[in-house]
């Protein structure tokens, strides 16, 4: 787990990665990689659907997230194109994953394809709005 800034990684060659001077090995770094990526997570867990009680990731609006190094990648879509958060629920995303430590970039692209319906909410969503 990546605690304070004094122990950030940098990343050489997608092979190997330098921290605080130990040589880490490939295996380590997508450790830290998927450490990262569940903590971005964890901060889209924490945005609603203005309309709905369930997070947004519940709901199957995130499609992917890829971190590389510092950089996270994130790929989401809307209940529809019309929906009223068009503006506001992208930028939140990209906000909250921008909070976690060890990210500096985030790339968030709006996606319509392939469009959102019931079935990618998790068991959890469907239980909970009764589906």
């Amino acid at each position: 787990t990546i605690s304070n800034e004094s122990q950030m990684c940098y990343f050489i060659l997608a092979h190997v990665s330098v921290c605080n001077g130990k040589w880490w090995k490939r295996n380590n770094y997508w450790k830290i990689i998927m450490d990262i990526k569940n903590k971005i997570i964890e901060e889209i867990r924490k945005i609603y659907d203005p309309e709905l009680p369930v997070n947004i990731y519940e709901l199957g609006l995130i499609y992917d997230i890829k971190v590389n190094g510092r950089k996270a990648d994130i790929k989401m879509t809307l209940t529809t194109p019309n929906c009223p958060v068009a503006e506001s629920l992208p930028k939140e995303v990209k906000e909250g994953a921008m909070q976690v430590e060890g990210v500096d970039d985030v790339n968030l692209e709006l996606v319509w394809d392939p469009p959102w319906n019931k079935d990618m909410m998790s068991d959890a969503a469907k239980l909970e709005l009764n589906l």
